[in-house]
């Protein structure tokens, strides 16, 4: 199993206004579903930071998203560890499958591999 991307996840209300600031940075707007919205690098698009007002489908907005290769593989390994599951498998209608998983440090992440 690879890592493709890793992305942080920052709960905000202030989706517009997070746009504005980090494009100061160079960043731009990739995706933007209403609940969530992510900037990216123009010259490194994996260089990437996602806003969070919820979690459509989620209980919890992840700290942090992970994609990988093979998220069946991912989600075998950490069921088979014991890792706390907070968020199914499961294929969501926006084009991945994805589950959600506690770091032993308590934060959640939202592991994925794009359909």
């Amino acid at each position: 199993m690879s890592i493709r991307r890793t992305v942080p996840n920052v709960r905000s209300e202030a989706l517009e206004e997070s746009a504005t600031f980090y494009g100061l940075l160079g960043f731009e707007e990739v995706m933007n579903l209403g609940w969530i919205m992510t900037l990216a690098s123009p010259s490194t698009p994996t260089a990437q930071v996602s806003f969070m007002s919820d979690d459509k489908t989620a209980p919890v907005v992840p700290d942090m998203s992970i994609e990988v290769d093979d998220v069946d593989a991912a989600y075998a390994a950490m069921v088979e560890r014991g890792a706390e599951i907070v968020h199914p498998l499961q294929d969501e209608e926006w084009g991945v499958r994805r589950f959600f998983v506690r770091d032993p440090n308590g934060r959640v992440l939202n592991v994925l591999t794009h359909r």
